[in-house]
């Protein structure tokens, strides 16, 4: 892999995300009264997409709102220059992975159109999404965030608005979380304006269409397990590459599984609640491939998780599969709306580097250049740590993009231990495991669940 290029400026990355930062800027105070810093903040988005097809709409969008003036479809119109310059940031970071990495992308395939929407639930969703941008992050009070509750639930027996529904039942959660808004120390300007945003777009019809779905029938080889843990909710998420068994070449793709969880359930407790519904998850602490027959498959590289057509295969090493079948694979591609920095989570091997731990973290040299290792993101539901990544000698892992550099998330990594080379994985109890620390936490869990479910019992029984 060439690292060097990680370390290499990009052309206009800066200024896209410097619009972006203004606009968001705007929304912190709000759009109904804009003051003069408000107004430059809105024109430095105008300026960043002049030259592209967004030009005159959001020229006038910025005009009516820099006035105090701007209808829904102006503020549309603002969400979709702000997504698509964080799409260009996104695409430019592809690409310069791609270059690096040395493997292809797969290629984009047209979303057909959605089923009919109930139109008037969309439009209050807009209403609802504009009355903030007038507001403001810190003009927010519980009356405003309250107003989302009945679009939510008009929304969630719908199976085509669920995906709105639970972004906007989120969204309006962690506001009213934060009221008033004019009592914030900070103001959580990126995240929200992101929210906020990818919302208003997806209130357009059609815009949330189910991307096109194919079938996947060969070998699936995992990489590892990227864990994703809140106070309520945990998700898993297995990344492999898949070889066809009709000879085509081999591509990366994802497995997700997501469930709610009480707040005590921490650890190695949290493959309790997912491995009821994702049998990978067994596979990938057992260091097995799986073999698939007739998987659904999107055309971003998600496998559409089903039992019925997966069975266990034969012992896969995770660091074969990275020397081996990862540099032949396709990456995925990314869905217009998804196109976000945030969203850059490549697979990648590294061997032959060493490892520096300073007041500023972990950082790998790789052939001569510096890479930041992002140990924070490693969960805590499994045998791997910072100390194993620090000692290692290879790693597999996820290529991010993180506070203006490029950095790597272990997912496995090779070490060794009483003078023998041992593989640990941060999904390696995700089957089950005979670690005491990972047998201690699974008790634990297994005993707060069960107390949790005698309560919800007896609270319905009464």
């Amino acid at each position: 892999m060439r690292a060097d290029l990680f370390a290499e400026a990009f052309d206009g990355l800066d200024e896209a995300l410097a619009a972006v930062d203004a606009f968001d800027q705007a929304l912190v105070a709000g759009l109904l009264r804009p003051q003069p810093a408000q107004a430059a903040g809105l024109t430095e988005l105008a300026h960043a997409v002049a030259g592209s097809p967004l030009a005159a709409r959001v020229a006038e969008a910025v005009e009516k709102a820099a006035a105090g003036a701007a209808s829904e479809d102006h503020f549309i119109a603002l969400a979709a220059a702000r997504t698509a310059l964080l799409g260009s940031v996104h695409d430019a970071l592809t690409a310069r992975v791609a270059e690096a990495t040395g493997r292809t992308r797969g290629e984009e395939t047209a979303v057909p159109p959605g089923a009919e929407q109930a139109v008037n639930v969309l439009a209050a969703a807009r209403s609802w999404l504009s009355d903030l941008a007038r507001a403001g992050w810190r003009g927010i009070d519980h009356e405003l965030v309250a107003g989302s509750a009945q679009v939510v639930s008009a929304m969630l027996p719908d199976p085509a608005l669920r995906r709105l529904a639970t972004l906007l039942d989120g969204f309006a959660a962690e506001l009213a979380a934060s009221c008033p808004g004019v009592t914030l120390e900070r103001v959580p300007a990126r995240r929200w304006a992101d929210l906020w945003s990818r919302a208003m777009l997806l209130t357009l019809p059609g815009a949330a269409a189910a991307p096109p779905t194919g079938t996947a029938t060969g070998r699936l080889l995992p990489l590892g397990v990227d864990v994703q843990e809140h106070a309520t909710a945990v998700q898993a998420q297995v990344h492999a590459v898949f070889e066809p068994a009709d000879g085509a070449a081999p591509r990366l793709v994802r497995a997700s599984v997501s469930a709610p969880k009480p707040d005590t359930v921490v650890g190695a407790g949290l493959w309790q609640l997912l491995r009821p519904h994702l049998s990978l998850l067994a596979a990938v602490g057992e260091g097995r491939s799986m073999d698939l027959a007739d998987m659904p498959v999107t055309a971003e590289g998600d496998l559409l998780w089903s039992d019925e057509h997966a069975r266990q295969g034969e012992p896969a090493d995770a660091f074969a599969t990275a020397r081996v079948a990862l540099p032949t694979a396709v990456d995925a591609v990314t869905a217009p709306l998804d196109r976000h920095p945030a969203r850059v989570a490549v697979p990648v091997f590294l061997e032959g580097y060493t490892a520096q731990k300073d007041d500023d973290g972990l950082t790998f040299t790789v052939a001569g250049h510096p890479l930041a290792v992002d140990t924070d993101r490693m969960p805590t539901a499994g045998p791997l740590t910072p100390e194993a990544v620090a000692a290692s000698a290879a790693c597999v892992g996820l290529l991010r993009w993180d506070a203006g550099t490029f950095r790597v998330q272990p997912l496995a990594v090779e070490t060794t231990v009483r003078k023998k080379t041992v593989a640990l994985h941060a999904g390696g109890w995700a089957g089950g495991t005979t670690d005491k620390a990972g047998v201690r936490a699974e008790k634990a869990a297994t005993d707060a669940v069960a107390v949790l479910r005698e309560r919800a019992g007896r609270l319905l029984r009464k």
